[in-house]
């Protein structure tokens, strides 16, 4: 089971979209080069299938990135509903907040935090501005904590 801590939740970053954006300037570079190419030598067709190609790799590639950039955003949001969360947790059992862990990188219903060796769920009420901790049990007890 993996457990996360607030340093973790707020300094967490996906470096996945610079492939992305490397594959983007990759590819814009190739289309402007085959346009060059076709635009000098009007009578080959294949610059102009190999810019056409480019020109879908970069469509392919510039969707991922917004993809991958709502996706990111998500995860900050939801990351920043943690931090305060954590905080209530430590100062509601005087420790600092580098002692309270938690399964999830987002805030829901059913999460476990761990502190003090001992493993507690979370329930939320409806509105979401208070929660109850209940002491709980996990099956696996091979833990790793991410920071």
């Amino acid at each position: 089971m993996t457990f996360y801590t607030e340093n973790y939740i707020t300094n967490h970053q996906q470096v996945n979209s610079v492939v992305n954006y490397i594959l983007i300037l990759i590819s814009l570079l190739l289309l402007l080069a085959t346009s060059l190419y076709y635009f000098r030598h009007r009578l080959k067709t294949k610059y102009r299938d190999l810019g056409i190609i480019f020109l879908l790799l970069l469509l392919i590639f510039s969707g991922l990135q917004i993809t991958n950039l709502e996706k990111n955003y998500t995860q900050h949001t939801q990351a920043t509903q943690m931090q305060p969360f954590i905080r209530a947790v430590a100062r509601d059992h005087h420790l600092k907040s580098s002692q309270v862990v938690v399964n999830s990188p987002t805030l829901t219903d059913g999460i476990i935090v761990r502190f003090n060796k001992q493993d507690y769920r979370v329930n939320f009420s409806p509105s979401g501005d208070n929660y109850t901790l209940t002491r709980t049990h996990v099956v696996d007890h091979h833990v790793n904590i991410q920071n």
